[in-house]
């Protein structure tokens, strides 16, 4: 008997639990579609930033604006507005080409910094045909006098803005930088969010010391980078009413397995994509299905959690004794 694979997230049932994250392949329509072909049971597209938006449109109000004191006649060489690619016209456009070209959910990522924003283009991917949202609350606050408790209750109140204004599911994708992260988790399902996606992956700047410049650092995700996620789903897992997807650090069908052991119901990949093509969806997908089979599980769902800390024999594995535990198991081996 052939193991059941699928899985529900956000209220949608899935055919496994392998899911495109949130990067320029989900983008490209041809990549997506090869995506679909590989296995992948749903894709996130890449985050609309608000951001970009307001400076696309100030940069065009700026050209509008800059011969007015010019003679009358000049009016006559403005282009027509609908000339020009303002807001998030060409990102809504990809995403209703997607929606088309593809059977698999596409679920819209939206970084946004205000209220105003979010609810706005949140709205609009909801007319472009998104099956889901995913907010991404990417953001560095440096100002000294913002307190923890002031800036998790804006993107509260910011989720509640969002909940309130769309009735496709909303999933919320959280940095791991809070003092109290499970508190925050459960005020983030209690304001409306459907899923909650763990963790976001920061970009850290770099120093060029050749020209004394700021510049972008991205490296790859590694395997590794995935035991924090799969901690704090194990933590959350049957805690909040609320779906889990697990992204950082999926590389393998055993990377995966471990997420769904300790209650993620998908798992969300990219880095693994760019290094070894779009077809790895389905070396992992097959690979959670062989697992499954030799273990003689039924399905995905039998598994899902069973290792979490609601459900796990040994819950303190999860909590500071486990870490004293580890390194004192360590110190013994060195010796």
């Amino acid at each position: 008997m052939s193991v059941d694979l699928r899985t529900t997230y956000l209220g949608m049932e899935l055919s496994n639990p392998v899911v495109v994250s949130a990067c320029p392949m989900a983008e490209d329509v041809d990549q997506l579609a090869r995506l679909e072909d590989a296995g992948a049971a749903a894709a996130v597209f890449p985050s609309l930033f608000e951001e970009q938006i307001e400076r696309e449109e100030l940069e065009i109000h700026g050209f509008y604006e800059q011969a007015t004191e010019s003679f009358a006649e000049s009016v006559t060489y403005f282009p027509e507005m609908t000339d020009y690619n303002v807001g998030p016209g060409a990102y809504l456009r990809r995403l209703e080409e997607a929606r088309k070209r593809v059977s698999i959910p596409v679920i819209g990522s939206l970084n946004g910094i205000s209220a105003g924003g979010w609810v706005h283009y949140a709205r609009q991917m909801q007319q472009a045909g998104a099956s889901a949202i995913e907010l991404n609350t990417f953001v560095i606050t440096a100002d000294l006098d913002a307190d923890a408790a002031t800036i998790e209750k804006r993107q509260v109140e910011l989720v509640k803005a969002v909940r309130a204004a769309v009735t496709i599911p909303l999933a919320v994708k959280i940095s791991p930088f809070y003092s109290a992260t499970a508190h925050f988790a459960k005020q983030l399902v209690d304001a409306g969010a459907d899923g909650l996606v763990l963790f976001n992956r920061f970009v850290h700047p770099d120093i060029d010391l050749d020209t004394l410049t700021v510049r972008p650092h991205l490296k790859l995700s590694r395997s590794y980078d995935g035991l924090l996620p799969m901690t704090w789903i194990a933590l959350l897992h049957k805690r909040v009413d609320a779906s889990l997807a697990a992204t950082r650090g999926v590389h393998t069908a055993e990377d995966a397995l471990k997420m769904l052991l300790v209650g993620a119901d998908i798992v969300e990949v990219a880095s693994t994509l760019y290094e070894n093509g779009p077809e790895q969806v389905g070396v992992i997908r097959d690979g959670i299905r062989s697992w499954l089979e030799h273990r003689e599980y039924e399905s995905v769902e039998q598994a899902k959690g069973s290792l979490s800390y609601a459900h796990s024999p040994d819950p303190a594995a999860f909590e500071r004794a486990g870490y004293l535990r580890t390194l004192a198991s360590y110190t013994s081996r060195v010796v």
